[in-house]
């Protein structure tokens, strides 16, 4: 009998859905990419071409963040084991 993950992993790639689903995973890892202090404080919409659109809940957390920014992609680049994320758009 034959893993799962496998053919999954092949279906995603020739489907070109592979992208998409490790962009989704970025916003899954944000909480553990940022902290806890951080996480409760914003809120990862989406990511589209490469860009994470963030919400923050204050101008201060927007600007704090921005200065962080460069360390939260790679760190969100380092768990997806991929360069998928290229910027980070806080709101």
């Amino acid at each position: 009998m034959q893993h799962i993950g496998g053919p999954l992993k092949k279906f995603l790639k020739s489907s070109g859905l592979e992208k998409g689903v490790a962009q989704q995973s970025a916003i899954d890892f944000w909480p553990e990419a940022v902290g806890e202090s951080v996480a409760k404080n914003t809120e990862p919409l989406y990511v589209e071409h490469g860009t994470m659109t963030v919400k923050t809940e204050t101008p201060v957390w927007r600007q704090e963040l921005q200065f962080q920014k460069t360390q939260i992609i790679e760190t969100l680049n380092k768990k997806l084991n991929k360069k998928i994320i290229k910027d980070i758009r806080f709101i």
